[in-house]
C-alpha cells in the first residue's frame, strides 16, 4: 500500500474506501441496476444464478490476483484481496443494519454511482484498489501493447450487451448514468499532482 501514509491511515482508508462501494452496490441492488467491471459482471450473473453478489464478486476476482501480484507486488494484492473481501461481504449483508423500503431508482443510480466513485478514490489514493478488469488491461497494455482504455472499454460494454437480454432497458439506461457518475468523480479528483504539497518560492 502508499508508502506515503502509515499503516493506520492506509487500513482506515481501505475500509472506508470499501464500505463506500459496498453501499453503493447496495442501492444498486435495491433496484436492479448494473454496473462495470467485475462488479457489472458479478450483478449480471446473481440474476441469472443462485449465487449472491458477494459470492460472485469474490470468485470472479481471484484468477485477477496473481496479474495483481506480478505487476503491482506484494503490498498492493494484499490489499486488493483484502478490499474485495470487504465489499463482497458488506454488499451481502448491510441488510442486516441497512433496511430500504423504497428509492427511486435515478436517486440509488446518481447517488450509489457516487458513492461507488468516492469509494475508489479513496482507495486509489492509498494505492489499492478493486483489482479486476483493470488488472487485466494494465497487464494487457504492458504485455501486448494493447492500450488499457480499449480494453477495458470492451469488457464494460460486452457486460451491457449481456445486460440487455434480461434488464429493461431503462434500468440499462440508468446504470450508464450511474457509471458516468463514478468516473466523473474520479476524473475531478484523481488527477496526479493536484494535492501534492508545492514547495515554498525562493524568490
Amino acid at each position: 500500500m502508499d508508502k506515503n501514509h502509515s499503516k493506520r491511515e492506509n487500513a482506515l482508508a481501505l475500509l472506508i474506501g470499501s464500505s463506500l462501494v459496498s453501499l453503493g452496490i447496495f442501492f444498486f441492488n435495491q433496484v436492479g441496476l448494473l454496473t462495470g467491471g467485475t462488479a457489472g459482471l458479478a450483478l449480471f450473473l446473481q440474476r441469472v444464478t443462485d449465487f449472491s453478489f458477494g459470492e460472485l464478486f469474490f470468485v470472479i476476482n481471484l484468477p485477477f490476483y496473481w496479474l495483481a501480484y506480478t505487476q503491482m507486488g506484494k503490498r498492493f494484492t494484499l490489499s486488493t484481496l483484502v478490499a474485495v473481501s470487504i465489499v463482497s461481504f458488506g454488499a451481502d449483508h448491510l441488510s442486516a443494519v441497512l433496511i430500504i423500503n423504497s428509492i427511486h431508482p435515478v436517486y440509488a443510480a446518481l447517488f450509489g454511482g457516487g458513492l461507488i466513485g468516492m469509494g475508489m478514490l479513496v482507495m486509489f489514493r492509498h494505492q489499492c484498489s478493486l483489482g479486476g478488469f483493470n488488472t487485466l488491461a494494465l497487464f494487457l497494455q504492458q504485455r501486448f501493447g494493447i492500450r488499457a482504455g480499449k480494453v477495458q472499454m470492451a469488457l464494460d460494454c460486452s457486460i451491457v450487451v449481456l445486460s440487455l437480454m434480461i434488464v429493461d432497458p431503462w434500468l440499462i439506461a440508468l446504470s450508464v448514468a450511474a457509471a458516468i457518475t463514478t468516473n466523473l468523480v474520479l476524473a475531478m479528483n484523481h488527477k496526479p499532482g493536484r494535492y501534492q504539497v508545492q514547495p515554498p518560492s525562493t524568490a
